[in-house]
């Protein structure tokens, strides 16, 4: 299982990080739309879709991410794409922790279907225009989600005492929450500092931190940033809330040793379009 899980990392990595760092948008653009493809395909099967209409919805969401990435898009991505995605996770985020794996398949099935797909494509439309923005950009949000991530592993391995959702996932805690959060904040703080420093090299853009600093100052950037690591977390919940309640353990077998494309990205979809949206304050 270790050797399948590290083999498909690398293949995940050989082909991801050459499109990451090539010096222009469309090669990044591209692969996230296969991913987005992919993704929808899997939210659509977990959602009662049956095989040709999932397999309809994901090349639906690639065809409208290949037409928006034609439209130019990517390059100036619409604000209003980024707070559309800011309250169907807010407001559908906080809907499905609600009702809970139980209650998520009695929703409506054509209403669970499309806040997934709206999910998907307004995510990709974000990761591409991180991408467009800059390399420093971009890779400051996922170290954003990564650090969240790990550093709330970790506290809560140490320091978990009181579960946050344990209907949906009985591993978190509230302490891996706040440790999370803790992780972002010294995360924001070296990279600003880091900033300040390569502006002498002519770094190509500045990270999400420096973006937010500027913009909302200190209190607004600690408090955004509160909230993003918080919308992490809903990603990774409603994620596993929608597998426990199609009984699935994965969200597909695409990746083998990972899981699905869902199980790998799922923290990362309300996180950038809202870290764009944030950034048109």
């Amino acid at each position: 299982m270790l050797k399948q899980r590290v083999i498909t990392a690398l293949v995940l990595l050989a082909v991801l990080l050459p499109a990451l760092f090539a010096p222009i948008a469309w090669p990044f653009a591209l692969l996230m739309m296969l991913m987005a493809g992919a993704a929808a395909w899997e939210w659509a099967r977990l959602n009662s879709a049956s095989a040709l209409p999932a397999l309809a919805m994901g090349a639906a969401v690639a065809v409208a991410c290949a037409l928006a990435l034609l439209a130019g898009w990517v390059r100036v991505g619409p604000s209003v794409a980024w707070w559309l995605a800011f309250g169907v996770w807010v407001l559908g985020g906080a809907l499905a922790l609600r009702v809970g794996p139980g209650a998520w398949h009695t929703l409506p099935r054509v209403a669970r279907w499309l806040l997934g797909l709206a999910a998907v494509w307004t995510a990709w439309l974000a990761l591409s225009s991180a991408k467009a923005t800059g390399i420093n950009f971009i890779l400051s949000i996922f170290c954003l989600v990564w650090v969240a991530d790990i550093a709330a592993y970790f506290g809560g391995k140490a320091f978990g005492r009181r579960k946050l959702a344990l209907a949906i996932s009985p591993g978190k805690s509230w302490e891996g929450v706040w440790s999370g959060m803790l992780g972002v904040q010294l995360l924001a703080f070296a990279w600003i500092q880091a900033d300040r420093h390569w502006q002498l090299a002519n770094l190509d853009s500045l990270s999400l931190f420096s973006v937010l600093l500027n913009r909302l100052g200190i209190a607004g950037l600690v408090l955004t940033l509160v909230f993003l690591s918080a919308m992490s977390v809903v990603g990774d919940l409603v994620e596993s809330l929608v597998k426990r309640s199609a009984g699935a353990k994965d969200s597909s077998g695409l990746l083998p040793g990972h899981g699905g494309v869902l199980d790998r990205v799922d923290a990362l979809l309300p996180v950038f379009p809202i870290a764009m949206a944030l950034c048109t304050l």
